[in-house]
């Protein structure tokens, strides 16, 4: 079964939520903000996917980390701010088993999963 992580209030979750239940395609829902991020789970994250793709940049978040944060990361100073602040991760990530889908885009969904 897949797995959907995401926080349950974000619009885009909500679309690929959406998207999956029409469509038919099991998952289960762990929402960063109620279930937790561990490290591992974050590891397992940048080692399927770009770190530079996971970390959202046009987040809320984002924008209210000073600017000594945003300068010169690293992929373990990208992990040590998306642990500390998992808002800062792009959502929804769609873990298949196979793949790490970043991102909600339904043709995107439409290609990887049907």
């Amino acid at each position: 079964m897949h797995t959907l992580y995401g926080i349950k209030n974000c619009d885009t979750v909500k679309k690929a939520r959406q998207w999956l239940d029409q469509n038919g395609i099991a998952y289960r829902f762990h929402d960063f903000r109620a279930d937790g991020l561990t490290l591992a789970q974050l590891t397992d994250f940048t080692n399927r996917a770009d770190w530079n793709a996971l970390l959202n940049r046009s987040s809320a978040s984002w924008r209210q980390l000073d600017a000594e944060q945003q300068r010169d990361l690293t992929l373990e100073t990208a992990v040590a701010l998306m642990l500390n602040t998992p808002t800062l991760i792009k959502r929804p990530v769609l873990d298949t088993g196979d793949k790490l889908i970043v991102g909600f885009k339904a043709n995107h969904y439409q290609t990887e999963l049907l």
